[in-house]
């Protein structure tokens, strides 16, 4: 018999070992038998196993080794599962399925490379709509209003092109070995058409990134000042006025919208 596979650290490995919940995550994901699935990070397969045969294909990126043989060897002769042995962060995913902007994504992220993956799992062509668990801390800050402490560079760069849904809790008796924090798991569903071109989101990123690197000072400060932004005072006026920011306020008081506006008046 082989041996149990004992987690690693390192990979953020923390196993769901509650079948209810791996239920209710799959149901949540509401795939059907027409949509083709790509799961991040399986693991053991704790949703691989109520994904396989449900859907009409199912890839799974898995970076450990031992974890992407063991599922490799399960799945054996089957057309319709696909094992991908990578890093998520390096794999080209749109090689990997048929449609790019028509697949379902679901997944246990790593608590140490959430934010990366959540932009890498962003970027074009978005999927349809994406089911994935999270440290609670982090559900919080996806979902967190404008003027909060929980508001941040995260929230402003997934709300820009996506809604967030908290759909529950996950607490960490759940989990073998259980992590040090509780979990959520969310739906992220992109917005369709995208609203901004892809230069105008090159752009946001830019005004977001400036704008939290200096979250302590106040906004037209920001614009005027920051060496990525660096407006001339009018123009930096101007643009306040137009997104409707008070240039004394600070980053986490300004809306997503708000920072979509900033960002169409730079160069």
């Amino acid at each position: 018999m082989t041996p149990p596979h004992r987690a690693k650290r390192s990979l953020g490995q923390n196993f769901l070992v509650d079948a209810n919940l791996q239920r209710k995550i799959v149901e949540a994901l509401g795939a059907g038998p027409d949509d083709e699935v790509l799961e991040i990070g399986p693991g053991r397969g704790a949703l691989t196993h109520h994904l396989a045969g449900a859907v009409a294909r199912l890839v799974a990126v898995e970076l450990d080794d031992a974890l992407a043989g063991a599922l490799r060897d399960r799945y054996a002769g089957r057309d319709d599962v696909s094992i991908v042995h990578g890093d998520v962060l390096k794999v080209r995913l749109r090689d990997h399925v048929r449609d790019p902007a028509a697949v379902v994504v679901v997944g246990n992220i790593p608590y140490n490379i959430t934010s990366p993956i959540l932009f890498r799992l962003l970027e074009r062509p978005r999927p349809r709509v994406m089911v994935l668990m999270v440290q609670e801390e982090v559900g919080e800050r996806l979902i967190a209003p404008a003027g909060t402490s929980a508001y941040g560079a995260l929230t402003v760069g997934v709300r820009s092109v996506a809604t967030v849904e908290r759909l529950f809790r996950v607490g960490r008796k759940a989990f073998r070995p259980a992590p040090r924090v509780d979990s959520a798991v969310v739906r992220v569903r992109p917005l369709f058409p995208p609203p901004l071109e892809e230069r105008e989101e090159t752009r946001l990123r830019m005004v977001v990134r400036a704008a939290f690197q200096w979250r302590r000072k106040q906004m037209g400060k920001i614009l005027r000042e920051h060496p990525d932004l660096g407006l001339d005072p009018e123009k930096a006026k101007a643009a306040a006025a137009a997104a409707g920011v008070d240039p004394q306020d600070r980053p986490e008081r300004i809306s997503p919208e708000a920072f979509i506006t900033l960002s169409r008046w730079l160069p």
